[in-house]
This record gives C-alpha cells, structure tokens and sequence, in this order.
C-alpha cells in the first residue's frame, strides 16, 4: 500500500513539475478562416513536437485588429507572436508594437520582395507566404456566353466584360468584372496599370510620388472608364465583390492568391485563374506582390523561456514544411525559392499564374500603408463618384501622400 502511494505521489508530483516547466505562449491574427485553420494545424504539429511549449491562438475581426494591438501591447499585454501586413511596418515599429528578430535569417532561402521586412538593417519580422494578383473569372459564364480562354490584353478583357455583363434598363443585374477599389484595385492602379501606361508610381527609394502624370492620369482613366464608358461593373453593384463573384454575380475579378481557398471553397461553378492582361500583346507585364509577416512583441522579451519558444514558434511556421500546409489550406504562395521555383507548381492551373508573375511583381512600400490607401481610394472615388477628372484627381492625391512620404523619408 505504501509503495502504491509513493508511486501515486511520484508521478503527481511529476506531472505537477513538467506542468511548471511549460512556456505558454499567445499568437495573434485578424480573423480570415483559412488562416486560421492553417495555423490551428501548424500548432497541433508544433506542439506536438516542443511538448514543453504551449501555443495559443488569438483572432479578432480585421477592422478591429490594429486598434486591439495598439490597446495591448504598450499596456505590457497581447501576445509574444503576432502577424502584420508589411506596409504596417513603420507604423509599428515606431510605436513600439515589434521588436527586431534576435537572428539573422538566411535571406537567399527566401523570395526578394522579403527585402520589406528589413529595416535597420535588421528584419522584424518573416512571412511565411507570399501572395500576388490574377485574373479570377467563372469558367461557366465564360462558356455560355461563348468565350474560348481568358483575356490577354485589357481591350479583350472589356470585350469579354461587355458579353458577360446582363443589364435591366441601366440597373446591372450580372457584372461582368467586379469593380472593388476595397479589394485589390487600388494596387492594380498603384502598381499595375500605372506601370502598364509607362509610368512609374514612386521613385525607387519610395520618397517621391511620380503618378501624378500623364500616364497615371491615362491608367486611372483606364480604371474609371470600366464603369464609366465601358459599363461592365459598377462599385456598388455588390457589398463584396469576393462574394459576389460566388454567388455568380458577377463573371470576373482580380484578387490575390490568398482567397483561392475561399474562392474553390464557396464557388459552384468552375473556377479560372490566368495572369493579368496587357495593353497589347507583348507589352509590360506588372503586377503586385504582398505578404503577412510573422513578428515578436516586447511580451516575447519578457523572459528567456519565452523568447526561446517564441523564436522555436517563428520559426517553425516560416519553414518549409509550414509553407507547403499554407498553400494547401489557404491558398497563399510559398515565400521561399526551393518551393517558388518548382517548374511543376510554376505551371500548375491554379497556383501559376500567380507564380509566375512574382518576377514581375512590386511590393509598394509604405509608410502608412491605410493613409496611403485611403488616399487611392479617395482619388478612385472622385473621378467614379464626383466625376472628377482623373488628372485632376491624382494630382490631389499625390500631394496628399507625399506629405506622407515627406515626413517618413526626412526622419530616416
């Protein structure tokens, strides 16, 4: 009996010690539900290999996300790991949300446009995905209305536009593009059409604004005229153009490789992907490219222990092995080369087009990445809304920002 209880005893009181000696650490992301479940599974494999370490997963809605993080962290509370968008970074890091990596990684393992994630000369932060623009369309739509393949050129995009568009009088009741300047447009007209007319949107040290000019003015005319002149799509004829592209309201829009989950998910129909149009065959391909990166908070710092797991943790979902759940689960690019340059997923219907337009692809870099889109929006919206023209609206816009720019680039 007595020898009984002693082994009862040991072995609480072991259990009791290897429950002390645990690191619990908090991870926190705005709620996107493949997201979530990507690193719902990402934990499951971690702690199932660092039984010492405990991780929690912490979400909240986006439009909430910042103003959470801002409440937190400088109150010594929140998480030790947290994700943010690139063009946050500054912001940020000014505020004190982040701190520098405690180790230098191997930037040639991953993709270029990482180079964001470095200031300093040191990074704050890795992504463990990377995501560009392509043309999304309903394969359906485009064979009933007698359309072959997707359009090359933007003059074949509004022809394609212009057949699948069903309109009651001047009421749209089916869009052929779903025009969202919320979505992902504003980076089409940032970083692809402006680039596509021959301009340039900034200077390469991102310190001076370049599209008000000619060819800004003709790229967002371009975008403005596909309502405007063109009529296949409307701003408000949706709430959301993601979900109104499933329901099959609408034949075509262009999103980042972050929603094909989502997309495949809720779509009944079959779905296309292609790389986005040019003026004219052979002309400038441009694209946009974006990532969330996986950073460390000053609650991180709190402790040995917990740096330690929190670094094991950081770590672990930018490996190579956690890039290959992500593209399975939520659809997003792998962020290192070994896997970006595959020929096989290079060619692969869905991932491709993405893929292959990462070469061609900028990653604006911004100082206050929702000032600077809001400013966007604003000039998209006074050309479609007030009927503003677009040279006009632009060189209110660029004036705007480069108070932005002026700001962050005399005080670096």
């Amino acid at each position: 009996m007595k020898r009984k209880s002693l082994i009862v005893f040991l072995l609480v009181s072991f259990v009791a010690l290897y429950g002390l000696s645990k690191v619990t650490i908090t991870y926190w992301q705005y709620f996107y539900e493949t997201r979530v479940n990507a690193i719902d599974l990402l934990i499951k494999e971690f702690e199932k290999e660092n039984p010492d370490i405990d991780v929690v997963q912490e979400t909240f809605p986006y439009e909430a996300f910042q103003q959470r993080v801002a409440a937190a962290i400088p109150a010594g509370k929140g998480p030790e790991v947290i994700t943010l968008y690139y063009g946050w970074l500054p912001t940020w890091k000014r505020a004190g949300y982040v701190k520098p990596l405690p180790f230098t990684p191997d930037e040639a393992a991953f993709v270029p446009l990482i180079q964001v994630a470095k200031m300093e000369g040191k990074y704050w932060g890795l992504p463990t995905a990377v995501r560009s623009l392509a043309l999304i369309y309903n394969k359906d739509m485009f064979d009933e209305a007698g359309v072959p393949a997707a359009p090359t050129t933007w003059e074949e995009f509004v022809e394609i536009g212009q057949k699948l568009t069903i309109k009651r009088g001047p009421m749209i009741i089916r869009a052929g593009f779903g025009i969202a300047p919320q979505g992902q447009d504003h980076h089409l007209v940032r970083e692809v059409l402006i680039r596509q007319f021959g301009g340039q949107p900034y200077s390469d040290d991102y310190c001076q604004v370049m599209y008000d000019s000619p060819e800004g003015a003709a790229a967002l005319k371009f975008y403005t005229d596909l309502q405007l002149k063109y009529e296949i799509g409307d701003v408000d004829f949706v709430a959301n153009y993601r979900d109104g592209f499933i329901a099959g309201d609408i034949g075509m829009i262009i999103d980042g490789s972050f929603a094909i989950g989502t997309i495949l998910k809720g779509a009944q129909f079959k779905v296309g992907f292609a790389e986005l149009p040019v003026l004219e065959p052979g002309g400038t391909k441009a694209n946009f490219a974006s990532f969330w990166m996986h950073a460390l908070t000053p609650r991180a710092y709190e402790s040995e222990e917990k740096l330690e797991a929190a670094v094991k943790f950081l770590k672990f979902i930018t490996s190579e092995r956690a890039m290959r759940l992500w593209l399975e689960v939520v659809g997003e690019l792998p962020a290192r080369l070994t896997l970006i340059e595959d020929p096989e997923l290079a060619q692969d219907p869905i991932y491709g087009p993405f893929i292959r337009a990462l070469p061609y692809s900028y990653a604006t870099r911004f100082y206050d990445e929702i000032a600077q889109r809001r400013i966007m929006l604003d000039a998209i919206d006074r050309v479609l809304k007030e009927g503003m023209d677009p040279a006009d609206s632009l060189k209110i816009a660029a004036a705007e920002e480069q108070k932005i720019l002026d700001e962050y680039c005399v005080s670096k």
